[in-house]
């Protein structure tokens, strides 16, 4: 037998923007949804990142067009179906990067479904019933802390919080390098004088050091390609999470590791670093990675991050902003993160 249309499956519609081709252009889209497990939501804010850049251009070769991106989205569950357990009419809610996961593998029972071999993409991906993919994993959203300025941690902020916690990273006292102080290296920040840590930001723009340390917190700042400074701080960080989006020398970073430490990569540079040997074998030190994280990990971190008042610093706009967000996102035009005011800018068109 056929399968149904997906019209047929999922005849209720939600609202959007998407971008039909790689130009990435984003305009006004009306997509099915609908099922037991869902929650519909009224999104109320939704950050922009460079995953959603990178996706609605295929930079990676795979998405699937139209797609709708969005990986930072906050509001006000409306409705929630017949077997949702953890999420109540009018509480305020959070979705993130995981789409689905098998639930039975080694990496879902042991909290790491952003690592299942079943897990459904948000970007290009294709739901268990062979539509597209247009929503995520729901979660419950802390009452206290803010939703537009909490939106960027469900994309930036785990992607910096979950690498800290997976490598021993977080402890009070470490000494912290932060690679890059856009989206995630704001976040990485904050996120480390959370955990009690002291906090040097390495960065190529000398002009970022007032910024680094007078607002976002930071200890110390590093020019990178100032050799006195950087053969001074050899060997005085116990571990660095470099943000930067954009293949780049890493030699001179592991130098300034402490032994049996690591360096953490986590920018999207789509890329292929030059890995050398020599400052890794003589300090016995590690490259490492880290993708989003877990939505056990997700809501430990928008726990914390209320508990902790971390926050991203955010331009807010309205939705008929986002084309000209995306090209600022591009340029690296913006401190730190943009989030769509999507309560009080998206209209839906009148029905036909």
């Amino acid at each position: 037998m056929a399968a149904k249309p997906s019209e047929e499956r999922h005849p209720v519609t939600a609202y959007g923007w998407a971008a039909r081709d790689s130009s990435g252009i984003l305009s006004p889209f009306k997509f099915p949804e609908g099922w037991d497990h869902d929650v519909r939501i009224k999104i109320l804010y939704c950050g922009i990142c460079h995953s959603d850049l990178q996706a609605v251009k295929n930079e990676m070769d795979f998405t699937a067009y139209p797609i709708v991106p969005g990986l930072e989205t906050v509001g006000i569950a409306t409705e929630v179906g017949s077997k949702v357990t953890k999420v109540k009419v009018g509480e305020k809610v959070a979705v993130g990067i995981i789409v689905g996961s098998c639930g039975e593998c080694n990496e879902c029972v042991n909290d790491g479904d952003c690592y299942c071999p079943k897990m459904i993409t948000a970007y290009g991906g294709t739901d268990r019933d062979g539509t597209p993919t247009y929503g995520e994993f729901c979660v419950p959203f802390p009452r206290k802390l803010s939703l537009a300025g909490g939106a960027p941690l469900l994309n930036a902020g785990v992607t910096v919080y979950s690498p800290m916690r997976f490598y021993g990273l977080d402890k009070p006292g470490m000494h912290l390098g932060v690679v890059g102080v856009g989206g995630l290296g704001h976040l990485a920040v904050k996120f480390a004088k959370a955990f009690g840590a002291k906090v040097t930001v390495i960065s190529t723009s000398p002009s970022k050091k007032d910024e680094a340390i007078n607002v976002l917190g930071a200890d110390s700042f590093l020019v990178s390609r100032d050799t006195e400074q950087m053969q001074a701080a050899t060997a005085t960080l116990d571990g660095i999470i470099d943000t930067v989006p954009v293949v780049h020398p890493i030699e001179p970073l592991l130098w300034l590791l402490k032994n049996h430490s690591k360096l953490v990569l986590v920018g999207d540079t789509m890329g292929s670093f030059e890995l050398p040997i020599t400052p890794l074998a003589w300090g016995r030190r590690s490259v490492a990675s880290s993708i989003g994280g877990s939505t056990k990990e997700t809501q430990e971190m928008l726990d914390f991050a209320a508990e902790h008042n971390v926050t991203a610093n955010v331009e807010i706009i309205p939705m008929d902003y986002v084309n000209t967000a995306m090209e600022c996102v591009e340029k690296s035009d913006v401190r730190y993160r943009f989030v769509i005011d999507i309560g009080n800018s998206l209209v839906p068109p009148p029905e036909s």
